[in-house]
C-alpha cells in the first residue's frame, strides 16, 4: 500500500518521542545536557561524512573534489529565498501553536525541540528516495530503515529537549506523504545526479543542525531549506 512507509516512520517517531520523554524525566539535567551534546556531535559527523562522500572521489590514484560551485550557489540562493520567506519563523510559530494545543505552555524547550527534531529527521536523500519508492513500487523498506533510525534519534533528543521532539512526526508525515502521493510526477526530475546534489546539500544542513545543538542556535537551518531545491534544479539546468 503506497504511503505505508510514511505511516511506519511517523509511528516510530511518536514512539521514540514518548520513550524519550519518559526516560528524560528520570535523569538529571546534567545528563540531559550531555545527551544533547552527543546528538549534536553525531549530527556534525553524519553531516560531514555525507558531504565528503558526495564531494570527494579518487581520480588517477589521488583524491579530487567536485560540486563546489553547485554547493555554493545552492546555499547562497537557497538561503536568500528562505530568509525572504522566513521559513524558520513560520516553523517556530507552528511550534508555538502545537505547544498551546498540546497543553505544554509550561515547557520552555517545546518549540526548540520541535524545530530541531523536525529539521533532523526531514532533511536527507533517504526521506526523498524512500518516499519515491513507496509511491511508485510500494516498496517501503527504505522508509522502514529510516523509521528505526528516526526513532532512536528522536528518543535521545526528547530525553534532553522534551516532548516537542515527538511532534516532528507531523512535518515528516506531510513531507514524505506529499512525495509519495506525487511520486510518479516528480520521479523524472529526481535523477541520480540530482539526488546526489540533494544529499550533498542536505548533509551540510544536518551538519548545521549539529552546530546549533553543540554551540547554541547560531545557524538558521530552517531558512536554508530551499537550498535543497536549488541543488536539484541546478542539475536540471
Amino acid at each position: 500500500m503506497p504511503g505505508l512507509g510514511t505511516i511506519i516512520n511517523v509511528g516510530a517517531i511518536i514512539a521514540g518521542g514518548l520513550m524519550g520523554c519518559l526516560f528524560g524525566k528520570r535523569i538529571e539535567k546534567r545528563y540531559q545536557d550531555i545527551l544533547m551534546t552527543a546528538c549534536g556531535l553525531a549530527s556534525l559527523f553524519l553531516g560531514a561524512a555525507g558531504t565528503m562522500e558526495k564531494m570527494l572521489r579518487i581520480e588517477g590514484g589521488s583524491l579530487a573534489s567536485g560540486g563546489s560551485m553547485m554547493m555554493i550557489a545552492s546555499l547562497v540562493i537557497g538561503s536568500l529565498i528562505g530568509e525572504w520567506l522566513n521559513i524558520e519563523l513560520h516553523m517556530e510559530e507552528f511550534g508555538e501553536w502545537l505547544k498551546l494545543r498540546s497543553g505544554s505552555e509550561g515547557d520552555s524547550g517545546f518549540v526548540n525541540g520541535f524545530v530541531v527534531a523536525s529539521l533532523t529527521v526531514c532533511i536527507g536523500a533517504m526521506a526523498v528516495v524512500g518516499s519515491l519508492r513507496d509511491g511508485i513500487y510500494g516498496d517501503y523498506s527504505i522508509l522502514t530503515a529510516k523509521a528505526v533510525l528516526d526513532m532512536v534519534i528522536v528518543m535521545v533528543m526528547a530525553a534532553s529537549m522534551g516532548k516537542g521532539c515527538a511532534f516532528s512526526a507531523i512535518p515528516v508525515g506531510v513531507f514524505q506523504g506529499s512525495i509519495t502521493a506525487l511520486a510518479r510526477v516528480i520521479e523524472p526530475v529526481l535523477t541520480e545526479a540530482a539526488l546526489d546534489n540533494l544529499s550533498l546539500v542536505g548533509s551540510i544542513l544536518i551538519f548545521c543542525v549539529g552546530v546549533n545543538l553543540v554551540w547554541g542556535k547560531s545557524v538558521k537551518v530552517g531558512n536554508m531549506l530551499p537550498s535543497i531545491v536549488v541543488a536539484v534544479v541546478w542539475e536540471l539546468l
